[in-house]
């Protein structure tokens, strides 16, 4: 194998790592802050494909990019509000059997609104094609997938530690009852983390339609993934889930440069079990005290 091939399954890798990221980020917000194990988030992130492919022949892909997450993250705070509110002073198991319950239910009714057979979705015309540096080429549009994530991320960033809105959130993961005896309410910022959080998950259905067969099981196999990533990351930590998403893209994307791409995910598991035999809060997690 050559270098530059070799490199490219790498990239590939990482690319995987950011879309887990994600996915991942928003797992860990629901979860740190509202209690909430979201077993629905892998079909938020087919809902997101689900909707580009109904909105991209109207608005165009760059449209679609824009208008089909901020529908999933709607539908993401009705969900917050009918169901995930009663379930935030429970054990988890509740919300995890809840949650598995509201997968089960979008899975089937994607596969009733479009039956079970895959969709395709053109790329944009825009982005196809490669980039070349010297003899080593790269898909544009990959590299427009890698700059958005780290965008998104980003952004993520700033709301979470740059903001008032920031501030209380991190907060309330840390010690909600002390933000009840200031008198601020947890309820407005548990549904802007839920639509965020479902959001970005609809963020990386889109993305991801364009490179993958959409189906209503498409979520399975990204959800399993971006909860190796929450784990290795440690929960409550931002960075943790960066930095994991990023070694799990980097442990996958090399394995399956040296030939053995059967167990690239295999490869992520016995990561994910190396971590937690040396750090059982993961790499960077952190305490949070309500969780004590």
């Amino acid at each position: 194998m050559s270098v530059f091939l070799f490199v490219s399954q790498l990239l590939n890798g990482l690319l995987d790592g950011f879309y887990y990221l994600l996915i991942a980020l928003g797992l860990s917000l629901i979860f740190s802050l509202g209690g909430i194990v979201n077993l629905a988030h892998g079909a938020f992130f087919a809902l997101g494909a689900y909707m580009a492919v109904l909105v991209t022949p109207y608005l165009g892909f760059f449209g679609a990019l824009i208008v089909a997450p901020l529908m999933v993250a709607c539908i993401g705070v009705a969900v917050e509000r009918l169901l995930f509110t009663r379930f935030y002073r429970v054990d988890p198991l509740y919300s995890l059997l809840l949650t598995f319950g509201l997968a089960m239910v979008i899975e089937q009714a994607l596969r009733w609104s479009f039956g079970s057979a895959p969709l395709a979705y053109d790329m944009p015309g825009l982005l196809r094609g490669q980039v070349s540096m010297g003899d080593f080429i790269y898909s544009r549009y990959r590299i427009f997938l890698i700059v958005v994530a780290v965008t998104a991320v980003a952004l993520l960033w700033l709301l979470l530690n740059r903001t008032a809105f920031g501030r209380i959130v991190r907060a309330g993961i840390q010690n909600p009852d002390i933000l009840g005896a200031m008198g601020i309410s947890l309820r407005p910022y548990l549904s802007a983390v839920a639509a965020i959080a479902i959001g970005l998950a609809g963020l990386a259905g889109v993305l991801m339609a364009p490179i993958v067969p959409v189906h209503p099981a498409m979520g399975i196999e990204v959800l399993t993934a971006a909860f190796v990533v929450v784990v290795i990351g440690g929960l409550g930590s931002f960075w943790g889930v960066v930095v994991s998403a990023l070694l799990v893209g980097l442990v996958k994307g090399f394995v399956t440069a040296l030939g053995f791409t059967s167990w690239s995910l295999a490869a992520i598991y016995l990561l994910m079990f190396i971590v937690l035999l040396i750090r059982p809060r993961g790499l960077m997690g952190e305490r949070i005290l309500r969780f004590e």
